[in-house]
């Protein structure tokens, strides 16, 4: 019998890969824009210096797409804790902070232009149908590409597996 198919959701991909594929997704998009101040901010005042790489806000983003899928109703201050960090004080006790809620509220905004998002009226943010559409359909393909990887090593296993049992039974 052929399995039952199935729509693979986000939860089943890891999320390095998703937030990867959706980062560049966010990217290539027209509709998300890289805000001008993003090369000279930190995230947050536990950090020393800013983010190096040039895509850090678009993984930033496609971390808290996926951050508000897996949780709906999650706001501001949860997302804030959830990236903050420990703020290194130098010889006195280390202190937690909250990451930098401009970083955060841009990019919930945005979210919300593009119809990922929306405001709950208990406060928070969900994703809408469209938007759970949209990271459905990418983490599907990031599936699909997994399974096709796995079967052309499994496919490239079985030749040399086959050729060192000959080489074996010549021998003796």
């Amino acid at each position: 019998m052929a399995e039952e198919a199935r729509g693979i959701c986000v939860r089943d991909v890891k999320a390095t890969a998703f937030i990867t594929a959706y980062a560049d997704h966010l990217k290539n998009s027209d509709k998300f824009d890289l805000p001008v101040w993003a090369d000279t901010i930190k995230t947050g005042v536990f950090k020393e210096l800013a983010p190096y790489g040039d895509d850090w806000y678009y993984i930033r983003a496609a971390s808290i797409a996926r951050k508000v899928y897996l949780r709906p109703g999650i706001g501001m201050g949860q997302l804030q804790k959830w990236y903050g960090g420990s703020y290194r004080r130098g010889a006195r006790t280390e202190h937690f902070r909250k990451a930098a809620s401009g970083v955060i509220r841009s990019v919930l905004i945005q979210l919300q232009d593009m119809k990922v998002l929306e405001l709950l009226p208990s406060g928070g943010r969900r994703v809408t149908v469209v938007g759970q559409q949209d990271l459905d359909r990418i983490a599907g393909s990031i599936a699909r590409a997994n399974v096709e990887e796995e079967d052309v090593d499994a496919d490239d296993d079985d030749d040399d597996d086959d050729d060192d049992d000959d080489d074996d039974a010549a021998a003796e």
